[in-house]
Formats: structure tokens, sequence, C-alpha cells
């Protein structure tokens, strides 16, 4: 059987390894490796907790403020704080800020330029698949491609007023957002989340959001894209061309996941419920369980990390010892499991655990594929911006936006939040004033994991079985579309 390995991969944030044994023109197993390690589970380790709030933001620079805000919550866990309702607010804010500036990203720089590939030449739609998103070519970046990137830029100034600076934002502390806003900067935001909102609703959407977030059902998309003969009409959208596209290329079936999906929940509101609610998502369930976090487990079997007499371990007891000469591993990363069974998590994995009914529907009857995930991620864009409009109007200039945090000398803590690509977490401990423990679960590192000690092959390794090769093909197209589904960030993974 043929071994044919793919990477590194372009348009991935670090570095990515996958090995394929194909038969038939077909995947039938494949191994995902993170080659890099990079170690700050250790870098923590005897310095100040108060270190932690400038060394784990720098774990990644697309998803800095996720692991601020998870690292925060840790901390402000281990103090027995809660932040007041401003910070909460404006801490949910930054956090929606970068998360859908990575949807936007992912869509239009990452994951539609791979249909301008020439592959697609005969394609009816592929002439203007260059004109909207591609990336180089002869005649320069596509339209939308520069459209969203000169959105994102913009967008991005969120960030100056809410928290000084990003990446690396300083202003999130464990009981909330040392930088106030007063009045006129709420007024300055809501203008620039307008002008987000109508961007998204010209070029990406071609309709109003709420009109998107209120799809429920394949019925109601299929009579929403109706509305437009063809998605390639002057102000039909992104969205619809992306599923005529979708449509032609069997995106739905392509790149199934395990059929498990974990999410801790997004946006805390000061009344104790998030705004998208999370837990654990099962195929074939009639609703969604509660996660147990005391059922997660980190197994190194197949890392190279030394196991010290126990392969599976609760981040809680985790460790993460280098061992670059183990025999039988190929990688970086650690397998995260729920109960023993491989976990996906996502944008996907939000929406079905909150509920949703368009997506729920969709993965009931096509399968959890391509299709449903990037569908996942553009749904969010649609149902988190008027929710930033109601954040924004809720703020109270004047009134506290974060309150004392001191923290024991002695004591453990966990902060879970979600980043754009899905569940975060941390658990530390301190001991003497100092940091004893911390381990981190990124997103990537549950959807990008290796096999554990049962053999079980990690979320990606299972949806790229079956994907199609083609003859002469050293990065097959298909498999490239599964992998930037999922939107790796391999330095979280090896943090």
């Amino acid at each position: 059987m043929p071994r044919l390995i793919v990477g590194p991969f372009n348009r991935v944030e670090g570095d990515l390894e996958v090995r394929l044994d194909i038969a038939d023109g077909r995947v039938r197993s494949a191994e995902v490796c993170a080659p890099m390690y990079r170690g700050f589970e250790q870098i923590l380790l005897g310095r100040p907790a108060g270190d932690a709030l400038v060394i784990v933001p720098r774990i990644c620079g697309i998803c800095s403020v996720s692991q601020s805000v998870a690292a925060t919550r840790a901390l402000a866990d281990l103090a027995g704080v809660q932040p007041p309702p401003n910070g909460l607010l404006a801490t949910n804010l930054m956090l929606a800020c970068e998360n859908l500036a990575d949807h936007l990203t992912h869509f239009y720089l990452f994951f539609m330029p791979d249909f301008t590939r020439e592959v697609y030449a005969t394609r009816p739609w592929f002439v203007e698949a260059r004109r909207r998103f591609a990336a180089l070519s002869p005649e320069g970046c596509g339209e939308h491609h520069r459209l969203a990137t000169a959105a994102r830029a913009r967008w991005f100034t969120l960030m100056g007023l809410l928290g000084g600076k990003w990446p690396h934002t300083g202003s999130l502390e464990a009981g909330g957002s040392a930088r106030a806003i007063d009045a006129a900067e709420r007024l300055r935001l809501l203008a620039r989340v307008r002008e987000f909102r109508g961007f998204l609703e010209r070029t990406l959407f071609g309709a109003p959001l709420e009109a998107v977030a209120a799809l429920s059902s394949l019925a109601d998309l299929a009579r929403w894209r109706a509305e437009r003969p063809t998605g390639t009409d002057a102000g039909a959208g992104d969205l619809r061309f992306f599923l005529d596209l979708a449509d032609d290329l069997g995106l739905a079936r392509l790149g199934p996941g395990p059929g498990l999906w974990i999410s801790h929940g997004a946006y805390p509101q000061p009344d104790g419920t998030r705004a998208i609610g999370g837990g654990v998502w099962r195929a074939g369930a009639s609703a969604t369980a509660a996660l147990d976090l005391s059922r997660i487990t980190e197994d190194v079997t197949r890392a190279w990390l030394a196991a010290d007499g126990e392969p599976a371990r609760h981040p809680a007891r985790g460790l993460t010892l280098p061992d670059a000469d183990k025999p039988g591993a190929y990688s970086w990363n650690k397998a995260p499991r729920l109960g023993g069974e491989v976990a996906e998590t996502g944008a996907l994995a939000r929406q079905l655990a909150d509920g949703q009914p368009l997506l729920r529907e969709l993965v009931a009857r096509e399968g959890s594929g391509v299709l449903a995930r990037v569908l996942a991620r553009l749904m969010e864009l649609a149902r988190v911006v008027p929710l930033m409009e109601g954040w924004l109007k809720a703020i109270r200039p004047g009134e506290p936006f974060c309150r004392p945090a001191p923290l024991p000398a002695e004591g453990q803590g966990r902060g879970l939040t979600e980043a754009a690509r899905g569940a975060l977490g941390h658990w530390i401990a301190l001991q003497g004033g100092r940091i004893r423990h911390w381990q981190i679960i990124a997103p990537t590192s549950w959807n990008f994991s290796p096999r554990d000690a049962s053999g079980r092959p990690g979320a990606l390794e299972q949806a790229l079985e079956d994907a199609p090769v083609h003859p002469g093909e050293t990065t097959p197209v298909a498999v490239q579309h599964i992998v930037r589904s999922f939107d790796p960030c391999m330095v979280c993974t090896v943090h």
C-alpha cells in the first residue's frame, strides 16, 4: 500500500504533516503529525501566577485573546472571583472580535482560495471563484479576497478601544477588563460593529444577518437560496456561491467526523447563562448532554512525550515530559479523549450543542463533513454580530469593569472558553504563590490528535479515511479541503 506524506501545508497556522496510506485511489488510513515542540507548559512552571497573563497570550498570535480568557478564568476560579457585568461584556466583545475575525479569515483567505486551483478549471463556477477568491493569480488577488482583508483590518480596530492592542491584548485580568469603556468609545465601537455588519450583509450573505441566523431547516435554506437563481448573481452573496460549489463537489459527505462533539459554551452573560450553550452532542441524540470534565483525559501513547507509568491522565494531573526518541510515537500532540472516545470541537460543535436546528438537520441527513463545518462558522458570524451590538448597548459607562482578585498561595483552578476553533481549557495549580502546574487542551489538540492506547484515530485522522486521491496528486485537493475545514492552529497544539 503506497504511502503519501503531505506537508507542510500552506495557509495553516504552524507546522502540520499528514501521512496517508492509499489504496484504489482512496485514503485507507492517516496519521496526523504535529512536528514542532514549543513547551509553554514548562515555561510557566515556577513563575508567579501573574506572569501567565503575559506569557500565555504568546502561545499564538491568531487566538491570543482566547488563551488569555482561559487563563484569566482559571485564575478567577482559583481566586473565587467573578468579573462585574461590564468586565464580562467587555471580555465577550474582545473574544468575539477575535473569533469572528478568525471565521472571516478562514473563509476568504484560507478555505475558498483552494477552489481557484487549476484542478477545477473545467467547473462552471471556476472563473467566478477566481474573480472572487484567488489568493495569487496573474490578475492579482480576487475582489472579495481584497474586500475581506480590508474589512478584517478595520474590524480589529475594535481591539484598540477594548483592550489596547491585538494580538497579545493586555487588559484581561482575573477580575475582568482593566480598560474601562466610556460613553463616546461605546458609540465608536457600535459604529465599527455596524460597519462590519454591512460588509457581511453585502458581500458574504447578500441578506440581513437576522434572516440568515433564523434559517432553521434545510427547507428554509433551500427557499432562501432560491431567492436568487444562482450564487454567481450580483448581490447573491458568497454563502450562496459556496453552497452551489459544495453541491457540485459533494462537500457535505466529504470528511465526516467521529460523531461526538463537545463545547464549553460561549460568551457567559451577567445572568449566569451563556449566549451559546455548551455540552456534548452525539450523532442521533435527541438532546444535548452535560459535559463531564472529569471524563477528559490526554493520552500520550503515540506522542513524543513520556507517560511516566500512566499513558492517559486528566489535565489536572497532566504531564508534559518530552521524549523525542519514543518508539511508536509520531506527533508532539497528545490525544485528548472524553471517556475514552474521540470527540470533535469547533463552530459546528458549538452550534450542535446549542441546538441550531438547520445544522442539526444537515448533520443528521448529510453527515458532518466539510460543508457542515464551514457553514457553522458562517452561521456563527450571522448570530454573534447582533449579540455584540446588544452587549455594547448593555455596557454601563462609569460602572466597574474589573474588581480585585487576590490569589491564594495554594490552590487549583480551571478556565474554560471557546476559541474560534473550539473548546479550550486551562487547568492550573499554585504552590507557595508560584505556578506548580499548568496544562492546556487546545481545540486543535482535540481535532488533530494522534492514535491513543486503544489505537483509535483522532478526529481528523478519521475524517481523512476514504478521501479521494486522484492519479498524480502529491497534495490531494480533497485532503486539503478536509484539513482546512477543521482550520488547524498547530502552534496552540504544541504549546
